[in-house]
């Protein structure tokens, strides 16, 4: 059974950095593809972008491109999510998922088979 463990989320001041971690344990991710979306309190899920094995990346939300920046350690089973120039409209929970690929439909690209604990990240000064 794959599970997935998210870390890496904290208070960071508005301009900050961070980098979460998306750990797989139980499988291999040879299968699967890996994609990041976050939820803010009272609002729905926003998908953030979707990495494949081979490391080709689906960036789902244009007004995130250029900031937020997906890869992965296959080695380490591993996917990280860089967050840069965050802003306080960045808080939310973000989660990462699991799935045999990215998905291209609006309205599924926050689905997958296997989804995280989730890691909390606050932008506030």
């Amino acid at each position: 059974q794959l599970q997935l463990v998210e870390s890496g989320g904290g208070l960071v001041q508005p301009g900050g950095s961070l980098r979460l971690s998306c750990t797989a344990s139980g499988v291999t991710l040879d299968d699967y593809a890996i994609g990041w979306f976050r939820q803010a309190p009272g609002k729905e899920r926003e998908a953030i972008s979707c990495i494949t094995y081979s490391g080709g990346s689906t960036p789902y939300a244009s007004s995130l491109k250029g900031r937020f920046t997906l890869s992965r350690d296959n080695a380490k089973n591993t996917v990280f999510l860089q967050l840069k120039s965050l802003k306080p409209e960045d808080t939310a929970v973000y989660y990462c998922g699991a799935r045999g690929g990215c998905s291209l439909l609006p309205g599924t690209q926050t689905q997958y088979d296997y989804y995280g604990q989730g890691t909390q990240v606050t932008v506030s000064s």
